[in-house]
Order: structure tokens, then sequence, then C-alpha cells
């Protein structure tokens, strides 16, 4: 006598997955955060996640990582893996930063603004 029927399992898997994850069946982010001589370098690395499940933010000075978990890449709902969201100095060029993964880690590259962008001395006219 069958109970439970192989389409409701193929039906049921993904919440079951998507609650697995939730209580705790993936590894801890671990973020680490290099200085540069040309820049910062934000490093985010979680083993088990893919390069699609991480979004960056870029609001004002606020830079915004985040992973999350979808069973599908179109489904409508997601678990939320992590969430890291930093204030930048005032001295990056946040025109320029740009993300890349590899080897199982998240790299965002912000460079520094120019020094002769950031300050430089206002002549004075004499009338």
């Amino acid at each position: 006598m069958k109970f439970i029927s192989p389409k409701f399992i193929r039906t049921i898997a993904p919440q079951l997955d998507l609650l697995n994850t939730i209580g705790g069946g993936v590894a801890q982010p671990k973020l680490r955060i290099d200085q540069h001589p040309k820049g910062v370098i934000v490093r985010v690395a979680m083993p088990t996640v893919t390069a699609d499940s991480f979004r960056v933010v870029l609001n004002d000075q606020r830079l915004t990582v985040f992973g999350e978990y979808r069973h599908e890449p179109d489904d409508q709902l997601a678990a939320p893996l992590f969430v890291q969201t930093l204030d930048l100095p005032d001295n990056l060029n946040l025109a320029r930063i740009d993300a890349v993964h590899e080897a199982n880690e998240l790299r965002v590259r912000i460079p520094f603004l120019n020094s002769t962008d950031q300050q430089r001395e206002i002549d004075i006219r004499h009338n």
C-alpha cells in the first residue's frame, strides 16, 4: 500500500529543501575586507553557494552583499542565506566597482579615488 505518490514527492521536495536551508542547512559565509594600494576587496566565501545565488547592490554609500537560495532559478520563493551591509567611505570610486566569482569566492573590488580627485587646492582670483 502506497501512502505517498511520486508526484507528491516531486512537489514537496523544493519546499523541504528550502526549509532545510532556512534551518541551517548551509555553511556560514566568511566575509573579509582586504585593503590594497589601489583599493579594497570585499571577499565573501561560501563554498556551498553558486555564483548565481549572490547579489551585490550599491545604494548611495551603502554596499549590500547577499546570497539567496532558490530551488529553481525562476522560483518566486527564495530564502536568504546571508546579508551583509557595509557603509563605504568617501575615498572609494563607486563608479568603478566590479565583482567576480571564482574559486567559490565572491570578490567585490572597489578602487580608491585618484588622490587628485579627492582634494585639490583652489586658486583664488584677485579682482
